[in-house]
């Protein structure tokens, strides 16, 4: 009899959810990523209330995962790399708070390994500019509408996918191709 899983979750936002989701979704270790709102002060928000900015929540991602297959700091390595940290509330083409690099931590392990990542990835000089991503608590994560989940493989032919989310997967993937993630 096997022993069961114990899974755990972690909940990043690192501009357009659509994205985010795509990369995290090719990991191994990861069982699900769910696209969605968290670190507002709006119960239920909707994806227009969210776009209009006046709510305080981030678009997120929320992945739960195998910790004995990919580790948080892996993850977090991942966050890192894929989006850029250093714009405040933009990621590309999507502007406004919705949009801000933001770890919302489950623990205070999670806050110590994100704290420390966010330190050491100022001080690598990887970046020109200093590293803004808000690290906050998580309190509550409000599932986005049916229609952004699993949203670039239904939509594949979509311009955004095609111009966007696309490109940035396949960078990913090149980035990624041996599951060397290095520090994080």
């Amino acid at each position: 009899m096997s022993q069961p899983i114990n899974y755990e979750v972690a909940t990043f936002g690192a501009g357009c959810f659509w994205c985010v989701e795509a990369i995290f979704q090719s990991l191994e270790g990861v069982q699900s990523v769910v696209s969605g709102y968290a670190g507002g002060t709006v119960d239920n928000p909707t994806y227009e209330e969210v776009c209009r900015g006046t709510t305080g929540h981030a678009e997120v991602c929320q992945i739960t995962y195998d910790p004995a297959r990919i580790t948080y700091r892996e993850l977090l390595t991942v966050f890192w790399q894929t989006h850029d940290p250093t714009t405040l509330n933009r990621q590309g083409p999507d502007a406004g708070t919705q949009y801000r690099s933001v770890i919302f931590y489950h623990d205070e392990r999670q806050k110590e390994a994100a704290e420390k990542g966010k330190r050491e990835l100022d001080a690598s000089g990887v970046w020109h500019n200093p590293v803004v991503t808000e690290i906050s608590p998580y309190k509550i994560f409000f599932k986005a509408e049916g229609y952004h989940q699993n949203y670039y493989n239904l939509n594949a032919g979509t311009a955004y996918s095609a111009m966007v989310i696309g490109p940035k997967v396949e960078k990913f993937k090149k980035a990624f191709r041996n599951k060397d993630y290095g520090p994080g």
